[in-house]
């Protein structure tokens, strides 16, 4: 096996790898039992029952986005997309209404003439006409159409969709035991799961990789508090905002930090502050392994979007310093390094468990140095941070054959093609010819690495 993306896995591994990783975390002693303080007279509330809540999309739609949770914000986005898209088929039903209605008039028109200029000839001339528009059928099935929602599952997809999330979320251990949701099975898709990314962390990074990656200061010259206050309340308003080259950098800079710092639920939980902290003493290599471990222990929608931020960050970075075009002009550095992005952005990625309790000045900055050292390897490492590890491939496959044995032939099929169709792409890249007998030769070793796997989880399987 060769490390994959995290975002490529399934859903049913994706659970699985969420809960080997807490597991080892706990071995390592740095999470508890992930308990949240009491909340109410209820007492102690699990972060899995926290979490829960990102599945209870509101049905009534809010264009709300600032000041909420991150999967609701999601949710709203989802809600925004099927708006637009049902009034988009609406309008162009009506213009295929008036195409219809139109030609139709046109024809009769064209018959009426014909009428009166042959109006010898025998009607069974005329081919039989209708004497009203033929509309178009819209009443076939959603499952016929192109594009209609098809999707591998372990059982049918019979209830709410929306399970997608709550099938995902942090597991508490001993939460884990089959007998707890007796009647009640999961749907887990074997297929990766959809990006939650919000709309408008998606656009203003966008925004700022086509038009700020060479301005200088970026995420520290100020902002117009007019101009960024009317985006917001555009985004608030469920508006369809398109950022271009008129909206300032600085002000759409000063929206994406807004969004981050007013989440009512920290784009890392607040649940997981201490631990992350925790890596900041740790030698680099075991802080780097740690810190794997818990972005695996994210939810999607968390995990997604701090993604596509560091992302976003890594390659506002790789613009800090000056350079020279093709013509030999200079072409300025934005001076943003990872130390830079780190130190403004460290406080909206990880914030306290408690914002509401203030420590002394002294544990304040000693957090503070740690946030920025801990965010700013995350920076620099994320590609590798996000990339799940070929062992750990292996225990999501003992962990599955334990749990569903039924999906481990699919599985381990699914990584045998992707791997040939990766080595086909690359040898189609390199444009060297290879003798079949090596073709076949490189074909066997995979095939034998598929074998391997098998008899390494004691599968029996059909080949």
């Amino acid at each position: 096996m060769q490390p994959v993306s995290l975002h490529s896995l399934s859903e049913l591994e994706r659970v699985s790898l969420q809960e080997l990783a807490l597991y080892q975390l706990q071995e390592k002693l740095l999470v508890g039992d992930l308990s949240l303080a009491k909340v109410g007279p209820k007492g102690s509330k699990s972060i899995r029952q926290k979490l829960e809540s990102f599945s209870k999309e509101k049905k009534d739609y809010s264009p709300q986005t600032f000041g909420i949770p991150l999967f609701q914000v999601i949710a709203n986005d989802r809600a925004y997309k099927q708006l637009q898209e049902t009034v988009k088929s609406s309008r162009r039903l009506c213009l295929e209404v008036e195409a219809t209605v139109t030609n139709f008039r046109a024809q009769m028109q064209k018959r009426s003439q014909l009428g009166r200029s042959c109006w010898m000839v025998p009607c069974e001339m005329f081919p039989e006409e209708p004497l009203s528009p033929a509309f178009p059928d819209h009443s076939s099935s959603w499952s016929q159409r192109r594009g209609a929602m098809s999707v591998d599952s372990i059982a049918d997809l019979s209830d709410n969709s929306s399970k997608l999330l709550e099938a995902l979320q942090l597991s508490h251990p001993h939460e884990l035991d089959p007998r707890r949701s007796l009647g009640k099975k999961k749907m887990l898709s074997l297929n990766p799961i959809t990006w939650q990314v919000p709309r408008i962390v998606d656009r203003c990074c966008k925004h700022i990789e086509t038009y700020g990656l060479q301005t200088v200061g970026i995420f520290r010259v100020g902002s117009s508090k007019k101009r960024v206050q009317q985006l917001r309340e555009e985004f608030d308003h469920g508006l369809d905002v398109f950022l271009d080259e008129h909206q300032s950098v600085h002000d759409v800079a000063a929206l994406l930090k807004e969004f981050l710092r007013d989440m009512s639920d920290s784009l890392i939980p607040r649940e997981l502050y201490a631990a992350f902290l925790s890596t900041a003493s740790m030698e680099v290599p075991a802080q780097l392994a740690v810190l794997q471990l818990l972005l695996f222990v994210l939810p999607p929608c968390h995990s997604d979007t701090l993604h596509r931020l560091l992302r976003f960050l890594s390659k506002v970075a790789q613009h800090a310093k000056s350079s020279w075009g093709p013509d030999g002009q200079e072409i300025p550095g934005n001076k943003m390094t990872v130390s830079n992005l780190a130190t403004v952005f460290g406080p909206n990625i990880l914030q306290k468990e408690k914002p509401g309790e203030k420590d002394s000045g002294a544990k304040d900055f000693e957090d503070s140095t740690a946030i920025i050292l801990v965010v700013q390897r995350l920076i620099e490492h994320y590609q590798t941070l996000f990339m799940v590890s070929p062992e750990m491939q292996h225990d999501i496959l003992r962990r599955l054959f334990q749990t569903d044995p039924d999906v481990i032939d699919y599985l381990l099929r699914r990584k045998f093609n992707t791997v040939l169709s990766t080595e086909s792409e690359d040898l189609t890249e390199e444009h060297a010819p290879t003798p079949l007998s090596g073709q076949a030769l490189e074909s066997n070793s995979v095939s034998s690495e598929f074998y391997s796997n098998i008899s390494f989880l004691n599968l029996d399987v059909d080949i």
